[in-house]
């Protein structure tokens, strides 16, 4: 990811405020906001540091000076007490190796950008995004990092909008963006100007990985070579996928309204028998879902009632009853072993 291509690197003169959870309450936007204002020489470069042993990882949204901060709880006591770092993410993953996050950098001319780092809380990488942030994954094996961010809109619930999605090893070759890859949807290439990608999970393989594609109403999960630079749509219908860590199954959001504005749920399709389970969720997911174990997916969903928060919930993958509270006042989750 050493070498960018020059459309990555123009500057954002239209600025759009975060989409993701909801609009930020005014208590926590006020401290995230001076964090975001404060003069650079002022703030201490921050590192995200992270405890050892197994942990979820997530965007901490409770009110209070540590709103927007990268944080973690240990993954046996989600209830326990969070460790809070400095860093302030819109989005953010993790591996036992790797952190990726994706912030939002004002000044007299607000920027969107991506930063790789290590273990030690060291950076590794810096990516300049030509909008606001919206998904990443790093790959199990900390080889390979995506991301994806808004070049127009906000939100995936509305028509108008157009993202950038990248993919790069993390010490070697960068795929550059998925607008660039074959798409092929019944072994027919697709090249219509309207393509989108977001949203994608890596295989154990170093090469395979699955992604969100769309196109003329269609959103497609399509299956990625990286050696090959193609995608090869396998199914319509399904948005933001997540593999499961033994690879058998994968979950994504499924759109079940039956009116022109979106309604997603999860849905879990299984690879051995092609059957599809729909989740019995309620709410309107938007999110792309994290694997707790190979039975159950934890995903994070705006707080109606509280504006700017969100909490994460866990969900069998079997459909036998419904989400559980797993973590409040939390955002993007990833759970590191």
């Amino acid at each position: 990811m050493t070498s960018r291509s020059k459309r990555w690197l123009l500057p954002v003169a239209t600025v759009v405020l975060l989409g993701g959870a909801a609009a930020f309450a005014a208590v926590a936007w006020s401290g995230y906001q001076q964090r975001l204002d404060a003069p650079a020489a002022a703030v201490a470069t921050p590192r995200p540091t992270l405890p050892s042993g197994p942990l979820l990882v997530f965007r901490n949204t409770e009110v209070g000076d540590d709103y927007g901060l990268v944080a973690s709880v240990p993954l046996a006591d989600p209830g326990g007490k969070r460790t809070v770092t400095s860093l302030p993410c819109d989005r953010v993953y993790a591996t036992h190796e790797d952190l990726m996050c994706l912030h939002t950098d004002r000044g007299v001319l607000t920027t969107f950008g991506a930063t790789l780092y290590d273990a030690a809380g060291d950076r590794l990488n810096d990516w300049a995004l030509p909008g606001v942030p919206s998904r990443t994954r790093i790959s199990a094996d900390s080889s390979l990092v995506a991301e994806t961010s808004f070049v127009t809109g906000s939100s995936y619930g509305v028509k108008a909008f157009s993202t950038r999605t990248q993919i790069a090893q993390v010490n070697g070759i960068d795929y550059g963006s998925l607008d660039d890859f074959t798409l092929l949807v019944d072994g027919q290439k697709v090249t219509a100007d309207d393509r989108n990608f977001w949203g994608v999970t890596f295989s154990n393989d170093g090469n395979t990985f699955f992604a969100t594609a769309a196109s003329g109403g269609h959103h497609w999960l399509v299956r990625g070579n990286l050696r090959g630079r193609s995608l090869v749509a396998i199914k319509d219908g399904a948005e933001c996928p997540s593999l499961s860590p033994d690879g058998t199954r994968i979950a994504y959001k499924k759109n079940v309204s039956t009116t022109s504005t979106p309604r997603w749920t999860l849905a879990v399709l299984d690879f051995a028998t092609g059957v599809e389970t729909q989740l019995p969720i309620a709410d309107n997911v938007d999110d792309q879902a994290e694997w707790l174990d190979d039975g159950t997916l934890l995903y994070g969903l705006a707080d109606a009632a509280k504006p700017g928060d969100s909490n994460v919930f866990s969900i069998p993958i079997d459909g036998t009853h419904g989400p559980t509270l797993f973590l409040a006042h939390a955002w993007s989750p990833s759970v590191v072993r």
